[in-house]
């Protein structure tokens, strides 16, 4: 975990290549489908954990600024709900909703960068995945119904 580059066993290959193709995507990327590391399969699970990887390559930094631009739009606008909530219940449930959001945009982040060791965690919204898509669009529909249970006039 501390330095992957110099493992004699192989095993911080995937962190090695996720640093080189967010390194290679530079300031405007290389186009939808035209990165290096992930088309060419030197990425391994580029589409699940190291989705963020494959982004940053193929759009590049300012691509990157627009994908974090809009998590924390939805971040904010989360807790925006969580204060204005009617109830404690609904409060709470969408300030736990907001911690997870942030908690999994932050080590995948971090992860597919190098400062966090490797962990499954996918990037809410954008990985592939069956189990925490689920979990991410139920998390999501409950922070609605907080919402929806503020706005109605009868409960």
């Amino acid at each position: 975990f501390v330095d992957q580059d110099y493992d004699p066993g192989g095993k911080g290959y995937h962190a090695l290549q996720s640093r080189i193709a967010i390194g290679s995507g530079e300031l405007l990327g290389k186009g939808l489908y035209g990165g290096t590391q992930s088309q060419l399969k030197f990425l391994p699970e580029g589409h699940t954990d190291f989705v963020f990887a494959v982004f940053a390559e193929e759009w590049g930094f300012m691509g990157v600024l627009v994908l974090l631009a809009l998590f924390v739009g939805l971040i904010w606008l989360s807790l925006e709900i969580a204060s204005k909530a009617k109830d404690q219940l609904g409060a709470l449930l969408a300030a736990g909703i907001v911690a997870m959001l942030c908690f999994c945009v932050v080590v995948n982040i971090g992860m597919t960068a190098g400062m966090f060791p490797i962990v499954g965690i996918p990037l809410p919204l954008v990985s592939y995945g069956g189990s925490a898509t689920i979990m991410t669009m139920a998390a999501l529909g409950l922070l609605l119904n907080v919402k929806r249970k503020r706005l109605s006039l009868f409960y």
